[in-house]
This record gives structure tokens, C-alpha cells and sequence, in this order.
């Protein structure tokens, strides 16, 4: 019986305007499918045009400027629909998805829907459950006392992947999902009989697990930083009074 991290995967990934997902925008984005590993991935690709700023910051991180955006992207509105549709559907064809830090990418695309379509992402996943595989809560979780940082570069330096033109949107897509296949092959004795779905549930209760980790470290240290349980998708802020 083929295991979950040696069938189908899709992955997702953004670049963006900033770090903020209530406030930042997607000006890239990328959808990669394998049915099996060494196999030819499928890959879609969105270019967008904020309709905002980017900052000299954030094009120094991905190289997509102002003047690229505004000539090659393309409005919001369609964009999202698109990215929301091939997310739903690979939920309808069972495969998972990886993301990385998915509360950051999900929920930038769940605001970017509510801000152009007046909609939310989990109106796509009523039909079909999204089962998601996040690198980040994974490795954290299996090899915890790990020391060093945890970005996708350094899960694909000691993962063993290659990762080609980092931030770009499928190609840290594509990495990830490879990152995923070795993370599940090194330990397959802890995985291989979790389904996806079991693996989606216990990642909430682990990045919680992890995040309150971290605000005790920040709060120890007098660190001033608000860490968010919530995953994959955080919920909407409460509104102001």
C-alpha cells in the first residue's frame, strides 16, 4: 500500500507585500501537483497586480517590482477565485497540501478573497475538507530539540532538497512538497499509518502546542510579540467597536 508521502501531493505558496496578513497583498502565487515522487510536477502560476505599493523591501526578497506587477499582473478579483478553485478542487481529488506556515499563506488568500470577492476561503472547502501537510509544524513536532533556525532553506539543507530560485513562488512550492516526501520518509515508523486527515487534526493541536512555546520564550525575554495559536487559517480579527 503506497503511503500518503510517497502518492499525489499539491502545494501552495505566495510571495507578497509584507509580512502583515491582515494589511499585505499576493503579487505571486503557485500551485504545484506530483502524483508520485520523480514524477513531472504540474505547476500553475499567478502573477498579480496589488493595486498597492510593493515595497523596495519586499522586491528585494522576490525581485517582482511596481513596473513588472503593473505591466504582467493581473487584477485581484479573478486571481483569487482562480487560486481558491485549484486549492478546492485538489481537495475534491483527496490529495493534500503542503504549505509552509500555512496560517501565513492561507490566510492572506482567505483576506485577499474577503477583500475582492467578498467571500472567505472556507466557503470552497465545504464539499471537500482541505487536508493540509505544513513542513514547519511537522518537523518541529518529529524533531523538536533540534537546534537552528527552521525556514524552508534550512528544512531543505538538512532534508537533503534542492531548492532553485528561493522565493519564487513554485519553486519554494516544489521545495516544500519535496521537503514533505523526505520528512515522511525519515520517519515513516511515527507517520506512515496516519491518514492526512488524521495528520491535519494533530498539526493544529501541535502548532498550538508550539506557539505557546514561543510566547513563553518572547515573554520571558521581554519580547513584545503576540504569537498566534491558530492553524491553518487563522479567524477573522473581532471587529472594532
Amino acid at each position: 500500500m503506497t503511503t500518503w508521502y510517497e502518492g499525489p501531493l499539491a502545494a501552495f505558496d505566495t510571495e507578497t507585500t509584507g509580512v502583515d496578513v491582515e494589511t499585505d497583498r499576493i503579487v505571486s502565487a503557485a500551485v504545484v501537483v506530483q502524483d508520485a515522487p520523480g514524477t513531472r510536477p504540474r505547476m500553475s502560476r499567478w502573477l498579480v497586480n496589488p493595486g498597492v505599493p510593493v515595497p523596495e523591501a519586499a522586491t528585494a526578497v522576490h525581485g517582482l517590482t511596481d513596473e513588472h506587477l503593473q505591466r504582467n499582473g493581473r487584477w485581484p478579483a479573478p486571481v483569487m477565485f482562480e487560486i481558491a478553485e485549484e486549492l478546492a478542487e485538489q481537495a475534491t481529488m483527496n490529495r493534500p497540501l503542503v504549505v509552509m506556515n500555512a496560517p501565513f499563506d492561507l490566510t492572506l488568500l482567505d483576506r485577499e478573497l474577503r477583500r475582492h470577492r467578498a467571500s472567505s476561503l472556507d466557503r470552497w472547502f465545504e464539499g471537500s475538507a482541505l487536508r493540509v501537510l505544513d513542513p514547519r509544524v511537522l518537523d518541529k513536532h518529529l524533531d523538536r530539540y533540534r537546534k537552528g533556525r527552521r525556514t524552508l532553506t534550512d528544512l531543505c539543507a538538512h532534508y537533503g532538497v534542492t531548492l532553485e530560485g528561493a522565493h519564487d513562488a513554485g519553486a519554494d512550492a516544489l521545495a516544500a512538497l519535496d521537503v514533505v516526501r523526505a520528512l515522511g520518509r525519515r520517519f515513516a515508523g511515527r507517520l506512515e499509518r496516519l491518514t492526512p486527515a488524521e495528520l491535519h487534526a494533530l498539526q493544529t493541536s501541535w502548532h498550538a502546542a508550539q506557539a505557546r512555546g514561543l510566547q513563553a520564550w518572547f515573554t520571558k525575554s521581554g519580547t513584545p510579540e503576540i504569537v498566534n495559536p491558530d492553524w491553518p487559517l487563522r479567524p477573522d480579527l473581532p471587529a472594532a467597536a
